[in-house]
């Protein structure tokens, strides 16, 4: 049975953020957006606040929150800017989960604790230049020799591609299979940044999210040690899907807190502006754009809110996390377009944010499963051409610190 109220640990984690956003976040985002700019400070005090390891088991370095608290954090940090939670997306979400559920304890021990504890920052290594929905379709390859693996390869939109220490990078162990479009021939590995042939940099050239660093990384003959293969040769597409359920549950509980920063600054907005000597929050057609704003949050949190409950449970949700992750997005985009319309020609300008908004929601819509994905997923699931079978690809139940 759902219980829809929140524990006292999940309201002061939801407490804590909004103030430490209110005083860290708010007076400064305006100027890194406009600016491009990434300020790592920002890493540290989200570690202070138990965010990086926020469900790692405390035995790990983390928090030991549950699931619920995951999507509360993002929800809580995308209200303040789509950058931070992407942080949560790539380093809790995409890899540290993945590590607490695949990793072996010595790669615990080496990576996950330090990456919980936020003194070492971790991301995810998939899409490439020509692969993204495709997995298939990767270029990067793994090649055995003696006691290592030799990595080739180009990474690409690719969060903290510039700033993490770790990444976890998916690549073609088997060259036969490679040739064959088998997934079974992929595998899944741990990269440092200190490695030899490792390069990276930053794209400078994105339409929103512009207060977070996003870009691409090179692996010429990078020698990767055979103890940080994660998993076994050839689980690395089971991995990467694992990984993807885990990082769209932080998208969709993220684009909830959009929707309801939207309908924030819409509902501020329309209370202060006066048209033909009303508010214009008196005139049906705005009240409509915010009603279907409250509409969309609440159904989003809703599902968002479900995923997570099957997750603490211990119980496969890649369908129910799908269907938040799809529904969220795509309401946010519609909030923030609407948010637009209902400041006019204000919300065109970089004075208010709801331009940042519009900007910053269309990511969403289309990395870790476009909405035409997750759509088809869906029609999958109800025509039952789809049924997904309980696999180890699942987070441990939740069970308190």
């Amino acid at each position: 049975m759902i219980n829809f109220d929140l524990t006292d640990e999940q309201r002061l984690l939801q407490r804590s953020i909004r103030e430490w956003g209110q005083r860290e976040i708010a007076p400064h985002i305006h100027d890194w957006d406009r600016a491009h700019r990434f300020d790592p400070k920002i890493l540290p005090q989200m570690a202070d606040l138990g965010l990086l390891g926020v469900s790692v088991p405390a035995e790990y370095g983390g928090a030991g929150m549950d699931y619920i608290s995951l999507g509360i954090a993002s929800e809580e940090l995308e209200y303040l800017d789509t950058s931070f939670r992407v942080i949560m997306s790539v380093h809790a979400g995409l890899n540290c989960l993945s590590l607490l559920t695949w990793g072996n304890e010595d790669q615990k021990k080496r990576y996950l604790v330090p990456q919980a504890q936020g003194k070492k920052i971790a991301t995810y290594g998939l899409t490439e230049p020509a692969a993204g929905s495709d997995v298939r379709g990767l270029q990067s390859t793994a090649t055995k020799k003696g006691d290592r693996y030799v990595l080739t390869g180009e990474k690409q939109w690719i969060s903290l591609a510039d700033v993490a220490d770790n990444f976890l990078v998916f690549a073609w162990s088997d060259a036969e299979k490679k040739k064959q479009r088998d997934p079974s021939g992929l595998s899944a590995f741990i990269v440092e940044r200190q490695f030899k042939g490792f390069s990276s940099g930053s794209m400078k050239e994105k339409w929103g999210i512009l207060a977070g660093n996003t870009g691409f990384f090179k692996m010429d003959e990078v020698e990767v040690p055979e103890e940080n293969l994660v998993g076994k040769p050839g689980e690395g597409f089971k991995i990467a899907m694992f990984a993807l359920d885990q990082g769209r549950f932080t998208v969709a509980a993220g684009a909830t807190g959009l929707i309801r920063a939207c309908r924030d600054a819409s509902i501020k907005y329309a209370r202060e502006r006066r048209t033909f000597g009303v508010e214009i929050a008196q005139h049906q057609l705005v009240k409509e754009m915010i009603a279907q704003m409250e509409s969309d949050y609440q159904a989003a949190h809703l599902l968002w809110l479900r995923a997570g409950w099957l997750k603490n449970r211990g119980e496969r949700n890649t369908r129910e996390t799908s269907l938040a992750k799809w529904f969220a997005t795509v309401a946010s985009e519609r909030a923030a377009g609407d948010a637009v319309q209902v400041h006019g020609a204000n919300g065109y300008s970089d004075e208010y944010p709801v331009g940042r908004f519009y900007r910053n929601c269309k990511g969403a819509v289309i990395y870790e499963g476009t909405r035409e994905i997750h759509k088809l997923m869906q029609a999958d699931y109800v025509l039952g051409y789809r049924n997904d079978r309980p696999t180890r690809c699942q987070l441990p139940p939740y069970g308190g610190k």
